[in-house]
């Protein structure tokens, strides 16, 4: 049998924290009001009962090690988990008051039309809506969960797929007559959003495409901008079907490859909208009530046609 697992100190991990975080002794010291040489007795300390080095030190200044760097993401993972609780059980008024966050397309295209559907569900609860495109620091943002763009790439937290985001080729009519083939698409700038570095790249190999040399893309900061750069001509974009059928019928918009060009790309090659919390927040019953009927909705369904509201349980 193995021995029962030694933790090291609360204080010891606490100045770990800190100094990871400022990379830093003495702006540690200085954050948690004690001298630096208290500082380097704790991590001596920490080194010594993990039987690992967590900082080497270069002259004035120190970088984490491997082992540290792992380590770091634990800790701050646990001390935003003690600050969550400590939050949620002395604010009366927090407890059902739900923080989400969502992709400002998200939001707009799918979560609004929807919102009133979950008031008639929990209708206590004190939803507060925020929008920002990069993933939220959900401790100090004060955010219970929110919606990301993306491939589902966040190990670190429970992630649900909402709703698949794929994409159309699309490019105003007088660049899409100079389109023959995939392989023209090379001859044009490619439009992107600075979120995808995956994006093009797997399009183009699934079109068994051969990249020419030299980078001819552009990336904007949201799908909107880079719609709309799609449709002054500036280059060729990837656009959402939803915005897609919309300048297809007004004529804004063509699809020089065909609307189904991209149908037949693996799973795993087109991006989604993901729904991201820390596990810890499901045991909020109010945040567990949303979750459950963001993960519930039928999504890709006409939103025009909305369900009707689905009682969820605790």
């Amino acid at each position: 049998m193995t021995g029962k697992l030694r933790l090291p100190s609360l204080n010891a991990l606490r100045v770990f924290h800190a100094v990871a975080l400022h990379k830093s002794f003495r702006q540690a010291a200085d954050e948690l009001l004690v001298t630096p040489q208290a500082v380097g007795q704790q991590i001596k300390l920490l080194e010594d009962t993990l039987q690992v080095t967590l900082f080497e030190r270069k002259g004035r200044s120190i970088e984490l090690t491997e082992s540290a760097i792992v380590l770091s993401h634990y800790v701050k993972a646990g001390f935003d988990e003690f600050s969550e609780g400590v939050r949620r059980v002395t604010k009366s008024n927090y407890r059902d008051r739900i923080n989400l966050n969502a992709s400002p397309y998200f939001a707009t295209h799918y979560l609004l039309p929807r919102l009133s559907l979950f008031r008639e569900i929990l209708p206590g609860a004190d939803l507060r809506l925020t929008t920002m495109v990069d993933l939220p620091d959900f401790g100090p943002d004060d955010i219970d969960m929110t919606v990301q763009w993306g491939y589902g790439s966040w190990p670190d937290y429970e992630t649900t797929l909402l709703v698949p985001d794929p994409k159309i080729i699309c490019c105003t009519p007088a660049i899409g007559e100079k389109i023959k083939s995939a392989q023209d698409l090379t001859r044009f700038t490619l439009l992107d959003t600075v979120k995808s570095k995956r994006l093009w790249p797997d399009i183009l190999r699934h079109l068994a495409v051969e990249k020419a040399e030299g980078d001819r893309s552009i990336g904007f900061d949201d799908a909107a901008t880079m719609r709309r750069a799609t449709l002054q001509g500036i280059g060729v974009g990837l656009v959402s079907v939803i915005d897609a059928e919309e300048d297809f019928r007004s004529g804004a918009l063509v699809a020089p490859l065909g609307r189904d060009a991209l149908s037949d790309m693996k799973p795993e090659e087109v991006p989604g909208f993901y729904l991201v919390m820390p596990r810890g927040h499901l045991r909020v019953k109010a945040v567990a009530a949303l979750h459950r009927w963001l993960v519930q909705q039928d999504w890709g369904s006409d939103l025009k046609l909305l369900p009707k509201p689905i009682p969820l349980t605790d």
